[in-house]
């Protein structure tokens, strides 16, 4: 393996892909991870599931802890945008603004990106910091307990997110994000009968003024204690794309076997990038997985401590 510049590396430096570094690293692999700083998990003002944090952890300094403890055991690591992925023979050549490196394994934990409510950029990051603004249900809906809450969504998948919200508060309101809601008539039927509320839009955030924040919408202005958009997400699978890794049609993620190799042989996926289910304790399960699977196919060729 001494032709290529690492054993494995890995691009995205969110839970999944630190994770699988910090693993790595103690199977002393030589690793590089290129990460382009926007994880979101450092979006998180306070995680309270992360097991062993009782009073919870902010996902930045999280983030910064398994940071240090990847370099702790050698591992580099590189702010960067990884913009071409191809395969070389015997493995991957990497390019971002530094130039080019090339690696035996690559792992990619790109993870996606949250489709933001129509709102200003600097009232959206205000509000996120403050839990007027929440992503991720699963995650936080304890923290809205008996909270009057809106879900900016329309469709199927805004009534599930209404409904799922439901069972932590009876004062739950839907509202239309660009016009007026289509939502089947068995949704509608759902709708009335667990009591949530539907607004329609076009709505826009307007004001973030103590522990309220208020959308305007044809129907009038309305003001909540938290703000849940379901828009959807934009899973990053351009790297996948390029080195011809198979991608799943009805989800748009990346498909991986059970040990997150991709269909592309040396290319593991790990995270939200592989299934959007949006919780940390997920990625870091599936990057550990991927890490030992790498691990395990590389001692196929050679020992791996020099």
């Amino acid at each position: 393996m001494s032709e290529f510049d690492y054993d494995c590396l890995v691009i995205g430096g969110g839970p999944a892909g630190l994770t699988a570094a910090i693993y790595l690293t103690r199977f002393h692999l030589n690793l590089k991870v290129v990460d382009a700083g926007k994880s979101r998990a450092s979006w998180i003002p306070c995680t309270h599931n992360h097991a062993g944090y009782p009073d919870g952890i902010s996902g930045k300094e999280l983030i910064e802890r398994m940071k240090e403890q990847a370099r702790k055991y050698g591992a580099s690591i590189e702010t960067a945008r990884v913009t071409r992925l191809d395969r070389i023979e015997g493995g991957f050549a990497a390019e971002w603004g530094s130039g080019e490196v090339t690696a035996k394994t690559v792992l990619l934990a790109t993870g996606v990106t949250n489709r933001r409510p129509p709102m200003d950029e600097d009232l959206h990051d205000e509000a996120l910091a403050r839990g007027l603004i929440r992503y991720c249900p699963v995650c936080d809906g304890y923290e809205v307990t008996d909270k009057k809450v809106g879900v900016i969504g329309s469709g199927s998948h805004g009534v599930a997110e209404a409904v799922f919200l439901r069972s932590y508060t009876a004062d739950v309101t839907l509202i239309a994000p660009d016009q007026a809601h289509d939502i089947p008539e068995a949704d509608k039927t759902k709708m009335k009968e667990f009591g949530i509320h539907c607004v329609n839009g076009p709505c826009q955030a307007v004001a973030a003024a103590g522990k309220c924040i208020t959308l305007d919408t044809p129907e009038g202005h309305y003001t909540f204690d938290s703000v849940y958009p379901a828009l959807g997400s934009d899973t990053h699978t351009e790297l996948a794309k390029m080195a011809g890794a198979v991608i799943s049609e009805s989800t748009e993620c990346i498909v991986v076997d059970d040990h997150q190799r991709t269909s592309v042989p040396g290319l593991y996926a790990a995270g939200d990038v592989v299934i959007g289910l949006d919780q940390i304790s997920h990625a870091m399960g599936e990057g550990g997985v991927a890490a030992t699977t790498i691990r395990n196919d590389l001692a196929k060729q050679r020992p791996l401590k020099r």
